[in-house]
């Protein structure tokens, strides 16, 4: 073995490890520690879980409807101040979005490519810092970010089903 094959070896981990400190290589991808996150947290304030977001981020919680037992989404967009703002109601039968959400513009169907039927904006503009939902095992809420993993939150709870999201490390 020739010197320069240990010192190669060793500026690699160099730098690995310089990574490491500077951010969290999550899928193969480097995220930066400080970059905001959309935090799950139980009704108490227990962190259950946090996921990195991109840059523009957005999510979707998909849930089943216990009225029409139909899967449904709602789309949101975080602002730059770390607020959600609720942008798209996307189902898969049409009635969800006109008798249970009461849209006021009619919904159009979506592309073949898109997981749900139909959408539409909501009624009333959204905007919220943080969103209470129930994540129980019948309506199976299911938190949606980029190309990350489904994330089931009704598997996070216990006796209390409350979740609370919120965008964290915005600096806001």
């Amino acid at each position: 073995m020739g010197p320069w094959r240990g010192w190669r070896a060793g500026h690699a981990m160099a730098l690995v490890a310089g990574a490491l400190v500077a951010g969290v290589i999550l899928d193969g991808e480097l995220w930066d520690r400080d970059a905001p996150a959309l935090t799950v947290r139980d009704a108490d304030g227990l962190l259950l879980a946090s996921v990195p977001l991109r840059a523009g981020g957005d999510f979707a919680l998909r849930y089943r409807n216990s009225v029409y037992g139909t899967l449904a989404e709602e789309r949101f967009v975080i602002a730059d101040d770390g607020a959600l703002r609720l942008v798209e109601l996307a189902a898969d039968q049409l009635a969800v979005l006109e008798e249970y959400y009461a849209v006021t513009e009619p919904p159009v169907r979506a592309p073949p490519s898109s997981a749900r039927a139909w959408r539409a904006p909501p009624a009333r503009p959204v905007v919220l810092t943080e969103l209470s939902v129930a994540a129980t095992d019948l309506g199976q809420r299911t938190l949606l970010v980029d190309d990350r993993a489904p994330l089931p939150l009704w598997q996070l709870v216990d006796a209390d089903p409350t979740v609370v999201l919120r965008v964290e490390g915005t600096g806001a």
